[in-house]
């Protein structure tokens, strides 16, 4: 269904995994990897969200190099060495290739990622009002402290915040959480955030059965396909 595409970004050329559906036309949305890299588990929800009348591109952050479930350490080496300036304008000549493209209804795009990606998504959201709708699945929110990068300004996101949470997860606290609404709320901005209870960070993810959760991810997937249906400019149809 998807295909490596290439498109400009800040005067250099990246790569991402693109997924059209079947009508060939629908609201765009930008998809951000794990700490994995661009992996099959990624492509595969570029397809979900073709397969629910949206075009979905996922960025390859990592520009060619993914890591096996089996060795979170080097993943996570691969996450403290990500530029996050570098990343920042990929996502955004992503997010502005996809919106420009004739594939995309709409002049906004949606943006959505996985713990690492989570965060990512939320910082890009936080640098152009291309995006028009943002949803993190249990955002690293530790990220920026943990790496000495700069912090993301949640206040300058424009586009409706839907979030996803796990209960048994290590990758944030609830306390964080709270000041992450609070910010986007303080802001005006329209917030919905959830908690999963007994899910484990990555419950999303179902090639990692050690922590895939189904029920609580497909709930998490219908409440992310109904957001940007209502939130970006064009209504997706069921395909």
């Amino acid at each position: 269904m998807g295909e490596m595409v290439e498109f400009p970004s800040n005067g250099h050329t990246s790569a991402g995994y693109l997924a059209t559906p079947s009508s060939g036309r629908g609201p765009g949305v930008i998809v951000i990897q794990e700490y994995w890299g661009l992996v099959e588990h990624i492509r595969d929800v570029c397809d979900r969200f073709a397969a629910d009348g949206f075009v979905a591109l996922a960025p390859d952050l990592y520009h060619g190099t993914t890591v096996s479930l089996r060795e979170p350490d080097e993943a996570g080496k691969q996450l403290m060495a990500l530029q996050l300036d570098v990343a920042a304008r990929e996502m955004l000549g992503a997010a502005r290739w996809l919106a420009d493209s004739e594939r995309t209804a709409g002049d906004e795009v949606g943006i959505t990622g996985f713990c690492l990606g989570g965060a990512l998504a939320l910082h890009a959201a936080s640098l152009s009002e291309v995006f028009g709708a943002v949803v993190p699945f249990y955002p690293y929110l530790p990220y920026f402290k943990a790496t000495g990068q700069p912090q993301t300004d949640y206040t300058r996101i424009r586009g409706a915040v839907l979030g996803h949470f796990a209960s048994n997860d290590g990758a944030y606290t609830k306390e964080q959480v709270q000041e992450l609404e609070t910010q986007l709320r303080d802001a005006g901005l329209i917030v919905e955030l959830f908690w999963y209870e007994g899910a484990d960070h990555a419950f999303f993810n179902d090639d990692r059965p050690e922590v895939y959760k189904p029920e609580a991810a497909q709930l998490a997937w219908d409440r992310t396909v109904a957001f940007f249906r209502t939130h970006l400019a064009t209504t997706a149809a069921p395909v």
